[in-house]
C-alpha cells in the first residue's frame, strides 16, 4: 500500500486533472477530452489500482457530519442562485437546529476542558452527566480515575474509597489494562501512587490533567469548526462537482466517445452507446441448441442460458467462463428470466415446470419448483418487484406465481393456442402475452381481465417486448416480420423486415438502447434495426446456425445471443474491426 504522502500526491494529480475541465467557465469541449486522458493517466478509476488510491468508502463517507453539512450548504447555495429563496430559507431554518446543537456541544466541551485543567471536579461531574459525555464510558473512567488519583495524592483516603465504589467500580470493564482497577484498589493502602505498577510513571496532578484533556482532543475538534455564515463555498460548487462526476463516468465507461457526449440526465450513470460490430466471447459447453440467453440482473455481470440439453448455465460476462451448471429439469429449457438484483433466475421448461434458482455465491441450487401448467412452459418473466413470476405455455393459460408460497395466485385465460411469450410492464400492473393464435393480449394484473387484443399478425407471435418506459411494444411473428406498436393507442408504427422467422422455432426480438431494435434470425445473423426508420443498421455474423434471440445490456454495452449451434455469444464494438 502506498504511504499517505504518495496517496496525497496521487489525489492532488487527480484534482489537478479535473480542473482542466474549466467547469466554472462553461468550457467543456476539448478540455473534457484532455481531462479524461489525464484522469486515465492518474488511475482515477477507484479500485482499479489499490496501490495508488483508496476505496471509495474511505475517500468519501456521506454519513460524516461535516460532509452532510457541506451537502446541505451546497444545496442551499444552488437554491439561492436559482432564485428559490423561500426554499433556501426553509432548509436553512431546519438545518440550523443541528448546527445550534453542535454549537452547544462545542461550548460544553470547552467548559469541561477548563474544569478539568482547573480541578473543578464538581463542575466536571455536572458536565459529564450531559448526553454528549454520558455515553463515553471509557472517557468517564479516565476522568474519574484522575479525580481518584488526586484524592490519593492528597491522602484523602476515605473520600477516595467512597469515590472508588461509587464512580470507578461500575466502569471497571473500561479499564485500559486487566490490572488497572486492581492497582487503583491497592493505592488505598500504598505509601505512594508510584508503588502501583499501573501508575509507576505517573507525573503528578497537573500533568495528569493535561494528559486527560489530550485523550478527548478529538471531541474538541468541533471548536475549530467554522460557524454557519463564515464558511466559504466556491461559486456553483454543486454544479461543478456534478460536472466532475459526469467526466469521471465518461472516462471509466467501456467505450470512450471520440466526441464529447451530451448528458441529458443525472438520474442514471452515463452509459455510452456504440453499435456492436464483432464477437467478444464465445461460450461453449451446452450439448444441445441454446434456446435462450439473457444478462443476469440490472448490472449484467453474468449471463444465464437455457438449452435443449435440459440444463442452464451461468457465464461470467467479462471472461466467458462457465460459473454454474444448473441441473434439475427433465426437458429442454425454453426461456429464462432474472430478478433485478441478479441473485435468482427463473427457467421455463418442457417438463411443465418453472424452476427458481439461487445463483448467489459460489454454489447454485434450485430454490423452488412451480407447477400448474400442463405441457411445455414456453415463457417466464419476473415481476418488477421480484416477488412473483408470470408464465405461459402449451396449455394456453398465463399464470401468476407467488414466489413466497409457490402457489398460482391468478390465471389469465383467453388465448386459443399456446402462449409463446409473456412480459410485464415496468409499472407492474400490465401483462402482455404473445401466442401461436397470431394475437397479442394485454391483461390487467389485478382483475385478470383482457383489456386489449392485437390481431394484425398473419402468423404465430413468437415474442413480445416493451421498451424501458413501457410506451412501445415490439412483437415478432412467423409472418416474417417484427412490428413496433404504440402501446397506449395499440397503433402500429412500423414493420421491420430482412430477417427470417417462418419455421417452428421461437425467434425473438427486443429493444436496444433508446433507438435500436435487435433480434435473431433463422439465417444465423443478429439483426439490428433503427427504431425510427426501420432500416437495418447492422448484421452480426458469427453463429453457424439459427439465432433464437439477442438481448442488450445497457450496463455492459453488449449484446448476448443464443443459437442452434450450441453456443452463446457476446457482441461488442471493436474499433479495429
Amino acid at each position: 500500500m502506498s504511504s499517505p504522502d504518495n496517496y496525497r500526491t496521487d489525489f492532488a494529480q487527480v484534482a489537478s486533472s479535473l480542473q482542466d475541465l474549466d467547469i466554472g467557465n462553461g468550457h467543456d469541449g476539448g478540455s473534457a477530452k484532455r481531462t479524461m486522458s489525464a484522469m486515465a493517466a492518474t488511475h482515477t478509476h477507484v479500485g482499479m489500482n489499490p496501490n495508488r488510491i483508496r476505496p471509495t468508502e474511505d475517500i468519501f463517507n456521506p454519513k460524516d457530519p461535516h460532509i452532510r453539512e457541506d451537502i446541505i450548504r451546497m444545496v442551499m447555495q444552488y437554491l439561492a442562485d436559482e432564485g428559490y429563496n423561500a426554499s433556501q430559507m426553509t432548509i436553512q431554518d431546519e438545518s440550523n437546529v443541528k448546527w445550534h446543537e453542535r454549537e452547544e456541544n462545542t461550548n460544553e466541551t470547552r467548559r469541561l476542558k477548563k474544569a478539568i485543567l482547573d480541578g473543578e471536579w464538581a463542575e466536571v461531574d455536572k458536565i459529564c452527566s450531559k448526553p454528549l459525555f454520558k455515553s463515553q464510558k471509557s472517557f468517564l473512567f479516565a476522568v474519574y480515575k484522575q479525580q481518584y488519583l488526586e484524592y490519593i495524592e492528597h491522602r484523602e483516603i476515605q473520600k477516595a474509597f467512597t469515590f472508588l465504589q461509587k464512580r470507578l467500580k461500575p466502569l471497571e470493564q473500561h479499564q485500559r489494562t486487566p490490572i488497572e482497577f486492581k492497582d487503583l484498589c491497592y493505592l488505598l493502602t500504598a505509601k505512594s501512587i508510584h508503588d502501583a505498577p499501573s501508575f509507576k510513571n505517573w507525573e503528578g496532578i497537573a500533568q495528569g490533567r493535561d494528559r486527560l484533556v489530550e485523550q478527548f482532543q478529538s471531541m474538541l475538534e468541533v471548536e475549530n469548526s467554522v460557524k454557519d455564515g463564515s464558511m466559504y463555498i466556491p461559486p456553483n460548487r454543486l454544479l461543478n462537482l456534478l460536472r466532475q462526476a459526469v467526466a469521471y463516468q465518461i472516462e471509466v465507461s467501456r467505450y470512450h466517445p471520440r466526441i464529447s457526449p451530451i448528458v441529458e440526465t443525472l438520474l442514471q450513470d452515463f452509459s455510452p452507446f456504440v453499435i456492436p460490430n464483432a464477437t467478444r466471447t464465445i461460450m461453449q459447453g451446452h450439448r444441445g441448441n441454446v434456446k435462450c440467453a439473457e444478462f443476469v440482473g440490472v448490472e449484467g455481470r453474468s449471463i444465464i442460458s437455457g438449452s435443449s440439453d435440459n440444463t442452464l448455465r451461468v457465464w461470467d460476462t467479462e471472461s466467458g467462463n462457465c460459473l454454474h451448471i444448473l441441473e434439475g429439469h427433465s426437458s429442454r429449457i425454453w426461456d429464462v428470466s432474472s430478478n433485478d438484483t441478479g441473485t435468482t433466475v427463473a427457467s421455463a421448461s418442457g417438463d411443465s415446470t418453472v424452476k427458481i434458482w439461487d445463483i448467489k455465491g459460489s454454489k447454485a441450487s434450485c430454490r423452488a419448483t412451480l407447477g400448474g401448467h400442463s405441457g411445455d412452459v414456453y415463457t417466464v418473466k419476473y415481476h418488477p418487484t421480484s416477488n412473483h413470476v408470470v408464465s405461459g405455455g402449451y396449455d394456453k393459460i398465463v399464470r401468476l406465481h407467488d414466489l413466497t408460497t409457490g402457489q398460482v395466485v391468478k390465471t389469465f385465460s383467453g388465448h386459443q393456442l399456446a402462449v409463446s411469450k409473456v412480459i410485464i410492464n415496468p409499472v407492474g400492473n400490465l401483462i402482455v402475452s404473445g401466442s401461436k393464435d397470431n394475437t397479442i393480449k394485454f391483461w390487467d394484473l389485478v382483475s385478470g381481465v383482457c383489456i386489449k387484443t392485437i390481431t394484425s399478425h398473419l402468423g404465430e407471435v413468437t415474442s413480445v417486448a416493451l421498451n424501458s418506459v413501457g410506451t412501445l411494444l415490439l412483437s415478432s411473428s412467423k409472418d416474417n416480420s417484427n412490428r413496433l406498436w404504440d402501446v397506449r393507442m395499440t397503433r402500429p408504427l412500423r414493420k421491420l423486415k430482412g430477417h427470417q422467422n417462418t419455421s417452428k422455432n421461437f425467434i425473438r426480438a427486443g429493444f436496444a438502447h433508446n433507438s435500436l431494435l435487435v433480434g435473431g434470425s433463422e439465417d444465423g445473423l443478429v439483426y439490428i434495426w433503427d427504431q425510427e426508420s426501420g432500416d437495418i443498421l447492422q448484421k452480426l455474423q458469427g453463429h453457424d446456425a439459427m439465432v433464437y434471440n439477442a438481448v442488450w445490456s445497457p450496463k455492459q454495452s453488449m449484446f448476448v445471443s443464443s443459437s442452434d449451434d450450441r453456443t452463446v455469444r457476446t457482441w461488442y464494438y471493436d474499433g479495429e474491426y
